[in-house]
């Protein structure tokens, strides 16, 4: 839940020689068949996985152990399982099992991907705790940290000239630094969330969208300027640019370029003095490596990463009643749907909001109390005969039945 990550990253690059360089499975998006009997969809997590088996728990999915109990049921996470939160590792453990038990009971666990889970893909690691990182942490730890900052640093002593020429704040000046910015279970960390890692395999076959029976989930919203998309273009689009990165940047490694713990801004550095390197070569570029590395600058303007994309939207809590209520009919006859469901954005008042006439629900209330004060666990109960009910750890209220004829939109 933080705006434009992208966008504050590249500003701390050089803004001159960006502008010359810039001048030069995923799951399904849509269930056939009828409609489960049941969907329980929760929101942002954020690692606090006490609270996600207490929601869990409650909505009957989950029993003391943990383990499924739920049937037949559809659990929905719309994505941001991880970041801010210390748990994030025992939240996503969590799912992965889930998923085993439920698909054997006759059920389905459908995890999104949240803005907070593509952060974590191409390194921007800005919401990942201390205690996240120790998870990871092992007993080679120690001696995979020296083996690291002796790669960065020969890795900087080769680039030394192009890194002064272009006076990049930022980069580590000392083995000291470069130790505080990569501590014990960091490069682990890194490891564990790419396309071979254990955490980056289960993140990359998640959607950014999924349809099922008439409902869209997803963690920001569907913007008006995407209706033109359809869903499994959305996810399509989604899971491109993140195999492009993936692709990009091994290669980046594979030429010496970066290196396999790089963060975005690292990352962004590396193609920046690669592409100064082109320009100052007297051969001619390799025109389609060239334009991968152009592409991965503009990471900002990816779909999985701009403002009115699926994973980042915010308009459907700040748009006005009028406002709202024509363009989010129009979103939903542009797919068919009923109602939508997103996360996101926080609601002040904690709980789950129901807006435009019942046909969406926001459900992020701030799990994390720890970070979101006075905020609390919920999740969002979806009957087969058309009943929303919102459910806390303290009880429940309904927020539309079919047979209401005006499902109040206030909020609580």
């Amino acid at each position: 839940m933080v705006r434009g990550p992208a966008r504050t990253l590249l500003s701390g690059l050089t803004a001159g020689v960006l502008l010359i360089l810039l001048g030069m499975s995923l799951g399904r998006s849509s269930a056939a068949g009828a409609p489960p009997d049941r969907m329980v969809a929760v929101g942002d997590v954020h690692g606090d996985f006490t609270d996600l088996c207490l929601i869990l728990r409650r909505t009957q999915l989950v029993d003391e152990q943990n383990h499924w109990v739920g049937g037949s049921a559809t659990f929905v996470q719309t994505g941001d399982l991880i970041d801010r939160g210390t748990q994030g590792r025992e939240s996503m453990d969590l799912l992965m099992a889930l998923q085993t038990e439920a698909s054997k009971a006759g059920g389905n666990v459908v995890p999104l991907l949240g803005n907070h889970e593509v952060m974590n893909i191409v390194g921007d690691l800005r919401y990942v705790t201390q205690p996240n990182y120790a998870a990871f942490a092992d007993s080679e730890s120690e001696k995979r940290r020296k083996a690291g900052y002796d790669k960065y640093a020969a890795w900087a002593a080769s680039h030394a000239e192009s890194l002064a020429a272009i006076k990049q704040p930022g980069v580590p000046a000392s083995e000291q630094q470069w130790m505080a910015e990569h501590p014990a279970g960091f490069l682990e960390y890194r490891e564990a969330f790419g396309p071979n890692g254990k955490y980056g395999k289960w993140v990359r076959q998640h959607a950014a969208v999924a349809e099922i029976g008439g409902i869209i989930f997803l963690h920001g919203g569907i913007s008006p300027g995407l209706t033109s998309m359809s869903l499994d273009q959305i996810n399509k689009q989604v899971r491109g640019e993140i195999d492009n990165f993936d692709k990009t940047t091994e290669e980046l490694v594979s030429r010496k370029v970066a290196l396999p713990f790089f963060t975005i801004r690292e990352i962004a550095l590396a193609v920046q003095l690669e592409l100064l390197q082109q320009r100052s070569a007297n051969t001619a570029p390799d025109t389609e490596y060239h334009n991968r590395l152009v592409r991965l600058l503009d990471f900002s303007n990816w779909l999985c990463m701009r403002d009115e994309g699926p994973l980042w939207f915010r308009g459907y809590d700040g748009w006005s009643d009028e406002e709202g209520g024509q363009r989010i009919s129009q979103i939903l006859t542009a797919y068919n749907a009923t109602h939508v469901v997103v996360a996101h954005t926080v609601q002040k008042s904690a709980h789950i909001r129901s807006r435009f006439r019942g046909t969406v629900f926001l459900i992020d209330t701030g799990m994390l109390s720890t970070y979101w004060a006075g905020g609390r666990a919920s999740a969002l109960e979806i009957l087969k005969g058309g009943k929303i009910i919102a459910q806390y750890l303290d009880g429940q209220e309904v927020l539309f039945e079919k047979t209401n004829a005006a499902p109040s939109d206030a909020p609580k």
